[in-house]
């Protein structure tokens, strides 16, 4: 059991969050509860959840000399990711150093582009997913689509939200979808997964919390996405038994290969009782967003039990749920 102390003395327990937005705000608020003194870390000053935390810093997270230096110069208990754009390297090998990264500093480093992960989950651990190719050029994007066939989804290898993400349905598309990708991926790789498209019933976010006495599954999460965008989410969705087991069986099987303690969202396309993986992130998930009315405890409380080695209770849901996102256009100073 770990001994938490309290903040700006002595004995204060650490959390560091690397990226600091909505989500990051909420799992601020969590470790708050427990008397965490929380560090929050992004690219641009006043980020939500810079404005609760007890100290914040403004730097380039993919700078690995300014993301090292802030992280030896607070020494946190906990560096807890909350973005895909970090200088992953450094977090490994300060993993060797014995700093704790959540939940592991390999997960981070899989999970930050969707390259890494597709790999594992494919070709490692034979999990189903969509067929897919990876390109570096708009040619080998026509080569790809050509052999996937039209529709095809074209997206970033690193992107949040589903920025870049975009379905084209012939050649004549390939050199916008190209620059849509490049331009709205975060970080600078010039390469995009080219994906098959996939008629699916409908699609859900398994929440998979790996603790100190296991794995927990909350309800599976239904949820609309517009243009890559979560746009709403309800839980629980409704599933066959067999379905949800599958999708179980996946979610442990791969949060297995990644380790560590914490809250993942395992994204999975449903077709007739067939379960075809999507992609992952290791932290709280937008579409999660919903437990905070659905759940005794949301997916940032789970998070944050898990990272301190607390045991999670079953978790009770108290009925359908839903959330829906307000979506800001334009831009303002305040």
């Amino acid at each position: 059991m770990i001994s938490l102390g309290t903040p700006h003395k002595n004995a204060t327990t650490k959390l560091m969050l690397l990226g600091s937005g909505e989500l990051g705000k909420e799992v601020a608020i969590e470790a708050q509860r427990f008397g965490l003194e929380v560090i929050a870390v992004d690219r641009y000053p006043n980020a939500p959840a810079m404005q609760i935390a007890q100290r914040s810093h403004v730097i380039t997270m993919t700078d690995p000399i300014a993301l090292e230096s802030i992280i030896r110069k607070e020494n946190p208990n906990f560096i807890v990711p909350e973005v895909e754009a970090i200088a992953t390297e450094v977090l490994l090998k300060l993993e060797t150093e014995g700093y704790n990264i959540i939940p592991t500093a390999k997960s981070t480093f899989l999970t930050m582009n969707r390259e890494g992960i597709r790999e594992l989950a494919s070709k490692e651990l034979g999990i189903p997913t969509s067929r897919y190719f990876f390109a570096s050029s708009p040619e080998e994007l026509t080569k790809a689509a050509n052999h996937l066939g039209f529709p095809c989804v074209i997206k970033p290898i690193m992107s949040s939200s589903g920025k870049g993400q975009k379905v084209i349905h012939s050649l004549e598309e390939i050199d916008e979808s190209w620059n849509y990708a490049i331009t709205n991926a975060r970080g600078d790789a010039q390469k995009i997964i080219v994906e098959e498209f996939i008629e699916f019933d409908y699609e859900i976010t398994l929440l998979t919390i790996r603790h100190s006495k296991g794995i927990t599954y909350c309800p599976p999460i239904g949820h609309i996405q517009i243009d890559g965008d979560y746009r709403e989410s309800w839980q629980p969705h409704p599933m066959s038994e067999k379905a949800l087991n599958q999708a179980q069986i996946i979610a442990k099987q791969i949060t297995d290969a990644l380790g560590g303690k914490g809250l993942f969202g395992v994204e999975f396309f449903i077709k007739n009782e067939s379960v075809i993986f999507s992609e992952i992130s290791p932290r709280p998930h937008d579409t999660g967003l919903v437990t905070l009315i659905s759940q005794d405890l949301s997916e940032f409380a789970l998070h944050v039990r898990a990272i301190l080695g607390f045991p999670i209770h079953e978790i009770h849901q108290f009925g359908p749920s839903a959330s829906c996102a307000i979506v800001a256009e334009g831009t303002s100073e305040n």
